[in-house]
């Protein structure tokens, strides 16, 4: 079989580290007997500065048709004046969107080498292992109305809108339940039911698809505020973390700095499964931004993005034994010492976005003897 891939690259260090991922693809294809379509388009600031829209339309067919999307980053300081629709960030909505991706996987694993590199004590964070399953395309990201508008009084009045669905729900909860059955069997599902009428429908909504479809595992609810504070108080307490769109953009984030940085995490965005073929749509993407800063420097941590591609290769493609395989090249080269600038220690050896590329695929090699 061959995997149909559409790289898009997008702004800042996201070019940077997608080269290195196609790296890994091409020595995959060399060395393990893969077959892989690749094809690249623009999204983000990229595509605003050559089509003057954040993502174009033959660049979304060439999205919708793919196997799965490698994404890199978007955004900077250049478009930050731009009108709502021309934001570079309207780009991965979209993407998100019409993709119907409504399951995002953040995966918040400590490596053994990345231990001290935590701002939390090492006994809390060793052998972390956490995945965040995040609601996408509902919640008040998308909910109308919203908008700014000028009152009689001249004042202004913002209003965003948090609304959920009873399938909206049960399909995310699903999700999280599939993979704790592949886990430890657990789920703490996050929301706000103390406040919020969504929260309220959430919490109901996730006991029913438990109650009917997974007896047989453990669930615990959480408030998503309690959530926060106990993934930094006691982090290894949670397995499956199930939660809505804003919620779990920032438990996500919050969960990924316990690993020391968010240089080295991967996430991946499904939708539902074709109910021919099997397949689902997807969407993998590093978690860090653009990083405007070290944008063509060569100093951007490409592992993330390396990360994100295991993943395609586990969800998308059915191929456990090289995502297995990419990511203990990973570790082998952390084991080594080998570190970019944002997750160096005293004492490690300081490379380049391609020397860690390099690295990875000597690893790779050793590991394919």
């Amino acid at each position: 079989m061959t995997a149909n891939l559409l790289l898009l690259p997008g702004d800042g260090i996201g070019p940077e580290v997608t080269v290195q991922v196609r790296r890994v693809i091409e020595w995959l294809a060399k060395n393990r007997n893969v077959s892989f379509t690749l094809d690249e388009d623009l999204v983000g600031g990229a595509s605003l500065t050559k089509h003057d829209t954040p993502i174009t339309d033959a660049a979304m067919e060439k999205a919708m048709k793919a196997d799965a999307v490698l994404f890199g980053a978007v955004g900077g300081p250049q478009w930050d004046r731009n009108a709502f629709d021309k934001k570079p960030e309207r780009g991965l909505l979209r993407l998100r969107k019409d993709m119907e991706l409504f399951a995002n996987l953040r995966p918040a694993l400590c490596f053994p080498a990345l231990t001290d590199a935590s701002s939390l004590k090492p006994e809390l964070v060793s052998g972390l292992d956490i995945m965040i399953v995040r609601e996408l395309t509902g919640g008040v990201y998308f909910g109308e109305p919203r908008g700014i508008e000028t009152l009689a009084d001249g004042s202004r009045k913002a209003v965003d809108t948090q609304l959920y669905t009873t399938e909206e729900v049960r399909r995310i909860a699903r999700v999280a339940f599939d993979l704790a059955r592949k886990r430890k069997g657990e789920v703490h599902s996050a929301e706000k039911s103390n406040v919020m009428h969504t929260g309220v429908l959430w919490r109901e909504e996730v006991t029913h698809v438990h109650a009917t479809e997974y007896r047989e595992l453990k669930l615990q609810h959480i408030l998503a505020d309690n959530a926060a504070m106990q993934l930094v108080r006691n982090p290894k307490q949670f397995d499956v973390i199930v939660t809505d769109n804003l919620f779990g953009d920032i438990l996500s984030d919050e969960a990924a700095m316990l690993t020391g940085s968010l240089g080295m995490l991967p996430s991946a965005s499904l939708g539902a499964k074709d109910a021919v073929s099997g397949k689902s749509r997807a969407l993998y993407e590093p978690i860090h931004g653009s990083a405007p800063d070290i944008a063509g420097q060569n100093k951007a941590n490409p592992i993330a993005a390396v990360l994100s591609f295991a993943m395609c290769l586990r969800y998308s493609l059915d191929d456990e034994a090289n995502a297995a395989l990419v990511e203990s090249a990973v570790s082998a080269v952390l084991d080594q010492g080998l570190r970019t600038g944002d997750i160096m220690q005293p004492g490690k050896q300081l490379v380049s976005t391609t020397q860690m590329a390099d690295a990875i695929l000597k690893a790779l090699d050793a590991k394919a003897r």
